[in-house]
């Protein structure tokens, strides 16, 4: 039996509709709000039974697509104001003290979706789902009709016992007692219907009989909806309303007096086919046009996925077949057949490598004594002194193989093909024994290990140290290797047993720069007058490299003047271009910065050329080269093994003349900032001169700086300065006894630019030198003579 029915505070009618009629107006009412399609897809998406209402549609509604449409699913929802909770709180009170009041109850719902909250929608919810319990009418006709608007099957008999039980029900308590519930707002209301607007029974079962035809529009899409699609998602009650409805079923069903007198005559196949009467129904699918957001999310995911696991299984497979090769090309290690050097054209340091080339040459002539031939030989050195060419000339002499390999051959961006190399690089030499290996720039393979290098670094290290360690003393392989930097080399490396002998190449003396001289002018066409001596004498400091430099650099000038033949002042001009730079003279300066220059390196020159123990003075120039804008070039009439107090201090003269000298013709205030480097260099001697040689009142103590006390620092700081100062002193004094010859010279270089030694001195003393017009009527006369040759 079901329970008397809810008391209403103010009387209405209401009306029940059949289950086709419902059907019909459901799917012809105006769209929802927002507010209800959310509460509506919130339903969906927790498996809630669907709540049919006569505005339920899934229209969504035309809007502009802007950036504030897409992304306003991505706000958050703000708080509502105490104002709001407060009304809401009200009513919520008053809906639950008269829980079968209508007003109140639709009241409550109005106001809760009108905060468009979550909490709210779900509110709303639960409401409904107790209501459900308590209203089994409810229960049944939703039942049947959220199944019909889902597509779902819907057997005749049940159709009739939903019908047949309604209509008891509505017979029972009369059609002012109970209602089926419709919502006419966009909000969430009840439909409320009087008397004047009450159907007919016989209406009723027409509509029955002959049921429309409705459109449901869902999504931007029309698609057929058929009688019996397969399920979608089945509308899951609550427990206790299932159990409500299933006993009213039953006690309907086992009752001969249950069927409703208003339908008692008609055929149940009848009504069977009246519902199938339907057949297809249209629907209109209507998307959101927010919803390509997540659609395109999941196409882009997808896509990452599959091109990864794509380009794994292809990398795989292009790995495992070879079709294509990118890896490290394996370094074919041949000997070298260019090893025509001799150690006639070594000077120098030839005598310790006649015991390695008597080795190579009869290996089994010194293991007969025992003893034991060295393994390798390391050759340290400046850059250019010829450590490459002595490793050619040892191979030269011996008549071995010769293997060459620098030592960033080894280092690649695969991980272990350093240390394949270098055993192939070993492998290849065992073949040819007896041979040399000569590893070029040893320090970029070499270096000291770090516990924060990395791991290949270490292993083409260790596979070197194995592969030197491994020899037996009788064979005769020989590792020769070079390097500029041999402190930063491993210990482990430079050890007896792997490099046994370390041979110092230094920079050639006079006599060495002579014989490299003699023997690179052999094949260029030089005149009488050069003699390398002299040139040798010119040129301390030079490598065989830069010596090599300057006589290529002399026939190339002699070329382009087309000379006969390489004369001393082509030598001489490759000699200043090697240490002064190359000649700028298209560089624009005006007249009175080349003046100021003028005297600032006159300054230089004659404190050169007065002070006792300064170097000789070889040119002095004011036009650019290089980067600077002149230059006074001094050279030692000997090779320099050693430098006394007196030398130092004359340095620091020459290095304050230009400075003191602008100081004199100009004033304090007019020094430029040319005297930088100048300054520069001083300080420097004068460090080393209190800090390590002990030429200070200090005494005879080296100072490091890490281990110096602030109070010796300064101490250290004020002896420097007071060296400077005590120097620029002297060259005041000089410069101020040689004003006149100082202006003479100055005005000497503006005419013609360039002068050495002897023209200083004639300059200084007032003799006259070449005029400028005779220069510049000789060039032109070579200029022309150069033309008519080339025609």
């Amino acid at each position: 039996m079901l329970p008397p029915p809810p008391q209403l505070r103010n009387p209405l009618r209401f009306v029940a509709y059949s289950h086709s009629t419902l059907l019909a107006r459901i799917c012809t009412q105006r769209p929802l709000g927002p507010t209800t399609r959310t509460l509506l897809t919130a339903s969906r998406v927790s498996r809630r039974p669907f709540l049919p209402t006569s505005t339920i549609n899934l229209i969504v509604p035309s809007r502009n697509l802007t950036l504030g449409s897409i992304f306003n699913r991505f706000k958050g929802s703000p708080a509502p104001s105490p104002t709001v909770v407060a009304h809401v709180t009200k009513l919520e009170a008053e809906a639950n003290v008269y829980p079968h009041d209508v007003v109140k109850q639709l009241a409550l719902f109005d106001a809760l979706m009108e905060t468009k909250l979550k909490s709210s929608y779900e509110l709303i919810i639960n409401r409904w789902e107790r209501m459900c319990e308590f209203v089994r009418l409810l229960v049944l006709s939703l039942r049947y009709t959220s199944n019909s608007c889902l597509g779902l099957d819907i057997p005749p008999s049940a159709v009739r016992r939903s019908v047949s039980d309604l209509f008891d029900v509505f017979d029972k308590y009369g059609p002012a007692e109970f209602c089926l519930f419709s919502c006419s707002s966009p909000g969430f209301s009840f439909g409320v219907f009087t008397s004047s607007s009450e159907p007919s029974l016989l209406r009723l079962r027409s509509k029955l009989m002959q049921p429309p035809r409705p459109k449901l529009v869902f999504l931007n899409r029309t698609l057929p909806l058929h009688r019996n699609p397969p399920p979608l998602h089945p509308p899951i009650a609550p427990r206790s309303s299932q159990d409500i409805a299933k006993s009213v079923l039953s006690a309907h069903a086992t009752s001969s007096a249950s069927a409703s007198p208003l339908f008692s005559n008609v055929d149940p196949a009848k009504l069977a086919s009246a519902f199938e009467s339907i057949g297809p129904v249209q629907v209109s699918i209507v998307e959101r046009k927010s919803a390509w957001i997540p659609r395109l999310a999941r196409f882009i995911a997808v896509l990452l996925v599959s091109s990864f696991f794509f380009l794994v299984i292809l990398s795989v497979f292009f790995e495992n077949t070879g079709i294509i090769k990118n890896g490290p090309r394996t370094a074919q290690y041949q000997p070298s057949q260019e090893s025509t050097v001799k150690f006639s054209d070594i000077h120098g340091v030839d005598e310790e490598l006649q015991d390695v080339v008597e080795f190579l040459k009869d290996p089994d002539s010194f293991a007969t004594l025992g003893g034991k031939l060295p393994k390798g030989v390391l050759l340290t050195g400046s850059p250019g002194t010829g450590k490459t060419m002595l490793a050619r000339a040892v191979a030269g002499e011996a008549g071995v193989p010769f293997f060459f390999a620098s030592g960033s051959d080894f280092e690649e961006m695969f991980v272990g093909v350093g240390a394949k190399r270098v055993r192939d690089l070993f492998a290849a030499a065992r073949k040819k024994e007896p041979a040399i290996i000569f590893i070029d720039e040893l320090d970029a393979v070499g270096g000291k290990r770090n516990a924060r290098d990395q791991q290949y670094m270490k292993q083409t290290l260790n596979q070197l140290l194995v592969e030197m360690d491994g020899f037996q003393q009788s064979q005769g392989v020989i590792v020769i290797a070079a390097t500029n930097f041999p402190q930063s080399l491993d210990p482990a490396l430079v050890r007896p047993g792997r490099f046994d002998r370390h041979i110092a190449v230094p920079l050639p003396d006079i006599r060495g720069r002579a014989q490299i001289l003699q023997h690179h002018m052999r094949n260029v066409s030089t005149a009488k007058d050069v003699d390398p001596k002299v040139l040798a004498r010119g040129t301390p400091g030079f490598s065989g490299a830069d010596l090599q430099n300057m006589v290529n650099q002399a026939a190339i000038q002699a070329a382009k003047e087309r000379a006969k033949e390489v004369t001393l002042s082509h030598f001489e001009w490759a000699k200043d271009r090697i240490l002064m730079g190359a000649e700028r003279k298209s560089q624009y300066i005006a007249e009175k910065d080349k003046l100021a220059t003028a005297y600032h390196e006159g300054g230089h020159a004659l404190v050169a050329l007065y002070t006792d123990g300064a170097m000789p003075l070889h040119k002095v120039t004011c036009v650019p080269r290089g980067h600077a804008l002149g230059y006074t070039s001094m050279l030692p009439e000997n090779d320099r093994t050693s430098i006394t107090l007196k030398e130092y201090l004359a340095s620091i003269d020459v290095s304050m003349g230009g400075r003191v000298a602008e100081s004199l013709v100009y004033g304090p205030e007019n020094v430029t900032s040319g005297a930088s480097s100048d300054i520069q260099n001083a300080t420097s001697i004068a460090q080393s001169m209190v800090k390590r040689w002990g030429f200070s009142k200090l005494g005879p103590v080296y100072f490091n700086d890490k281990d110096t006390s602030p109070a010796r620092m300064q101490q250290i700081e004020d002896e420097v300065t007071n060296i400077i100062k005590t120097g620029e002193a002297r060259v005041v004094a000089l410069l101020q006894a040689k004003i006149d010859e100082l202006h003479k010279l100055a005005h000497a270089l503006v005419e013609h630019e360039t002068l050495d030694s002897q023209q200083v001195r004639k300059v200084v003393k007032g003799e006259s030198i070449r005029n400028i017009d005779e220069v510049l009527e000789k060039e032109l006369d070579s200029s022309k003579k150069g033309k008519e040759e080339s025609k």
